[in-house]
């Protein structure tokens, strides 16, 4: 069997990268929903993690490793919102000057944030541009180091962080559900569900009008999605999953599942409403698997991973 490009061991180190820097997030329950779900549920918190997502913990981790002459240089990304507020925020705590290829309808909150933690901002237009074709260019043509949102193994390992600290503060679990978009968080979790709690087992879940990662675990290739997924997910508007990921996915995650709109709407206002979190529409995708019943698991130890909260509010309560 072939090695993966990501270990567990690789997760670990990013975690001792990270202590002291990125925040240790809550671990939430909540009766109400293991009332509606006869699971015993537990969320960590990462819309609580500095820059508001997850997305801390592979920015961090990926500029931590460089040495210092790419750290002079500085680096590249391309990102809808969470991956380009998170890189600005460790560029700005590391002294990396970092650039962000970022598409013209970003979410405004996260445009914003990203200029405010002092990035270059770099606009394309995503229905007729591609922004791994621009930040490849305005990488080589600066000699930047490009950073991924997801197809990165340092952001993997970075990501992967924040289900070990939701195994290590809640204890094992029978199923870790995982919001899916370009899967840098699904692999880098089932790595360390692997790792610190054996048998879990690990299911990702994408909205269904971006259905790529569930064809492609079906299909043992990747398979991208042929257009820009239509969907308030704005976080999972990936054409696909990557080529350091996809080998993790197929060999450790169980299953892929997918939930429409109207059930992350539903998600969405119970976690706003009930729980008093201000959760962002992608972050609500693995709660939504489970009060809409496409995961049932009663009487199971169950863990979320809510991934970030940068909610556009003009956008969500329209």
């Amino acid at each position: 069997m072939a090695p993966l490009p990501v270990t567990a061991a690789d997760v670990r180190a990013a975690a001792a990268r990270l202590a002291g820097v990125a925040h240790r997030t809550p671990v939430l329950t909540s009766r109400a929903v293991d009332a509606a779900t006869g699971a015993r549920v537990v969320f960590k918190a990462e819309h609580l993690q500095r820059a508001g997502a997850f997305k801390f913990r592979g920015a961090y981790n990926s500029l931590a490793v460089l040495d210092d002459e790419a750290r002079a240089r500085g680096v590249i990304a391309y990102s809808s919102g969470n991956h380009a507020g998170a890189l600005a925020l460790a560029g700005r705590i590391l002294g990396v000057p970092v650039t962000v290829v970022m598409p013209t309808n970003a979410p405004a909150v996260k445009v914003a944030a990203t200029r405010g933690y002092g990035a270059e901002i770099v606009f394309y237009d995503p229905a007729s541009e591609s922004r791994e074709a621009i930040g490849r260019d305005i990488a080589e043509a600066r000699g930047l180091a490009l950073v991924p949102p997801y197809d990165h193994a340092p952001v993997v390992a970075g990501a992967g962080t924040a289900a070990l600290e939701l195994i290590e503060d809640a204890g094992p679990l029978d199923r870790l559900l995982v919001c899916t978009g370009g899967g840098g968080l699904l692999a880098g979790s089932a790595l360390a569900a692997a790792d610190a709690s054996p048998g879990c087992c690990v299911i990702g879940v994408e909205p269904a009008a971006g259905d790529d990662a569930r064809r492609s675990l079906i299909a043992g290739r990747i398979v991208a999605n042929e257009t820009v997924p239509d969907t308030i997910a704005d976080g999972a508007r990936t054409p696909s999953l990557g080529l350091v990921n996809f080998p993790i996915v197929q060999r450790l995650v169980s299953d892929i599942v997918t939930v429409d709109d109207a059930a992350l709407l539903d998600a969405l206002r119970f976690v706003w409403t009930r729980m008093k979190q201000v959760v962002e529409p992608t972050g609500c995708l693995g709660i939504a698997a489970l009060l809409s019943g496409a995961v049932v698991a009663p009487g199971e130890r169950v863990g979320v991973i809510f991934s970030g909260g940068n909610a556009d509010l003009s956008v969500a309560c329209r």
